[in-house]
């Protein structure tokens, strides 16, 4: 007795088109998931966090509050973000904002629950940009370091002292 041999007819093909297409879709999202993640710095080397330049603004008698500025580097393969920074020289009420600019050369100062760094790039902090908020103390003079701890999402924490500066001078 003969085997009869397989025959592609317009239905069979149709059926074997129909259950390969489930696993195919699941493929195809699978790989442009993992495309996606790769693209936006969420792969490879864990982020690499250098603080340099840290520097703070010395407070104009009677106001309140001062900027600190950190260029925050990360040599690392994946992107990190900047969400806390705190002082032994400061009690409390430090914070992280952005700037606005909102024309002629004015601008806003917007509080920020974290500021990222690129993989591979740069965080530079400057009264354009944003900066760390500070409460002012009257005890600091120009060239005096002030120690900052700053505490990164992926990248753990960055201790780094910011010297005093006159606000012309940065």
């Amino acid at each position: 007795m003969t085997t009869p041999s397989w025959t592609p007819t317009r239905r069979r093909l149709t059926d074997s088109l129909r259950a390969a297409a489930a696993p195919f879709c699941a493929c195809v999202l699978a790989l442009g998931g993992l495309a996606t993640w790769t693209a936006s710095g969420n792969a490879g080397r864990p982020p690499r966090i250098g603080v340099t330049d840290a520097q703070l603004f010395l407070p104009a008698p009677g106001v309140p509050r001062t900027a600190a500025f950190f260029r925050v580097t990360n040599t690392g393969g994946m992107q990190d973000r900047l969400v806390e920074v705190t002082s032994s020289a400061v009690a409390e009420g430090i914070s992280l904002s952005r700037h606005r600019m909102t024309g002629r050369g004015a601008a806003s100062r917007q509080l920020a629950d974290s500021l990222p760094v690129p993989a591979g790039g740069t965080l530079d902090m400057s009264p354009f940009t944003s900066d760390v908020t500070v409460p002012a103390t009257a005890r600091w003079r120009a060239g005096d370091l002030v120690p900052f701890t700053l505490r990164f999402e992926h990248g753990g924490r960055v201790e780094t002292n910011a010297v005093v500066v006159r606000p012309g001078d940065r």
